[in-house]
């Protein structure tokens, strides 16, 4: 599906929006309960990746497909390897198989697991043969992804013994771990995080209990760009969001300060406000290591402000869904930008001109199409293949409407 964006016909636009439940929390507790069945999941993300999570665990033996699902892929490597009894060949697509698993692998392999690979070394498919796990002691880098340790810690509670896991080096997206370990905290799963030392205690059982999944504050993302891009007294409400969120992209309500948007929580909502304009030519610096998934919206926010930024701490950008890294210096220079990236940064410079209908690829990266949405309020856009926006936020382009903008299909 290629859609065409225009401008809405007022700049000052007033909202309410309800968004999904977290990607992040709902994969999270989706293996959760696949543990401890007397998990119940209230308001669980509907996106493409959740689904797929939800499919995946429910398979025994066979191919399991989890497309561009880099979140399932890391989890259900970790769960099937403790899974006796099931054999199961996990994959997914061309981008996946492109995709490190090596460090998760032989994590696992050092507990005792028994997996190996189907083409290429380090990299998906991967054929795992489930085993009852004894041993209760590992290392990782600190520096990786944390969806990687997420991993162990989510299947830690089911293992023989527990586990303690060492973090070498300095951590990266510390939220996200400790999101991990305050849903285990909520099950009433034990676990400590101290230095860089994590454990997590045995647990055979959790009582009955029902735990609900805050909406997604990546996809919030993009409102806060909308509202950075608009006209004065210009107010979006999403729900159901809190204020002490686990979230580390909740962040957003601090930095988009810098953007003239000011953040208010009611209830279970977030107020979005336009309350000042930023001069162009202004700059902001930010290390997003802890919050790597807005780096786009960021970039993108910038350069529609006439803003220049530059944005540390994204190493792992360059394997997601594609190299974002690249994909943002391509699109943007499409536009008529001038931004240069190395393999962990992004300097964007400060413009006034924004090229008109632009066709923007979106690399098979929902958060690609979706960044550069709110860009339509400088200058109408085209976005390639814009359904991948169901990786995530499938209801993403309806919602814009609701905001005014102007999409037709092509």
């Amino acid at each position: 599906m290629r859609i065409h964006l225009s401008t809405p016909a007022s700049k000052s636009i007033k909202a309410d929006i309800k968004i999904t439940g977290s990607k992040s929390e709902s994969n999270r507790l989706l293996l959760l309960q696949a543990l401890f069945p007397n998990i119940d999941i209230a308001n669980i993300s509907n996106s493409d990746d959740a689904q797929v999570m939800q499919k995946g665990l429910k398979i025994s033996e066979g191919e399991v497909d989890i497309h561009h699902a880099g979140t399932a892929m890391r989890f259900l490597t970790a769960y099937f390897a403790t899974q006796a009894g099931k054999e199961v060949v996990l994959t997914g697509s061309q981008r996946m198989t492109e995709r490190p698993i090596k460090v998760l692998v032989e994590a696992l392999q050092h507990l005792g697991a028994d997996i190996s690979y189907v083409d290429n070394e380090g990299y998906p498919p991967i054929r795992i043969k489930g085993k009852t796990i004894q041993k209760s002691n590992v290392s990782l880098p600190a520096d990786i992804s944390s969806q990687y340790i997420s991993a162990l810690l989510l299947i830690a509670p089911s293992l023989e013994n527990g586990l303690e896991l060492e973090l070498i080096g300095k951590i990266t997206s510390v939220p996200y771990i400790k999101m991990t370990l305050s849903l285990l905290t909520q099950a009433g799963i034990a676990n400590s995080f101290e230095g860089n030392t994590i454990r997590v205690q045995a647990k055979k059982e959790v009582p009955a209990m029902k735990m609900v999944v805050e909406s997604d504050w990546s996809s919030a993302s993009y409102f806060y760009s909308i509202v950075a891009l608009c006209d004065l007294g210009t107010e979006i409400t999403l729900s159901s969001y809190k204020k002490n969120s686990l979230q580390g992209d909740s962040v957003l309500a601090e930095i988009y300060t810098q953007f003239g948007v000011e953040t208010t929580f009611e209830g279970h909502s977030v107020c979005l406000k336009k309350n000042r304009e930023i001069p162009s030519g202004s700059s902001i610096s930010l290390d997003l290591a802890n919050a790597p998934d807005i780096a786009q919206t960021i970039a993108v926010t910038c350069f529609g402000l006439g803003m220049a930024c530059h944005l540390e701490g994204l190493h792992t950008l360059k394997i997601k869904e594609t190299d974002r890294l690249e994909a943002l210096k391509a699109e943007l220079t499409k536009l008529g930008a001038s931004i240069g990236v190395t393999d962990k940064s992004l300097t964007l410079e400060s413009s006034k001109d924004i090229k008109k209908d632009v066709a923007i690829d979106t690399y098979n990266d929902h958060r690609m199409a979706m960044a550069f949405a709110p860009l339509a309020l400088k200058q109408s856009l085209w976005v390639n293949d814009a359904g991948v926006v169901s990786k995530s936020y499938p209801d993403f382009w309806n919602d814009l409407k609701k905001l005014g903008f102007y999409i037709k299909e092509s």
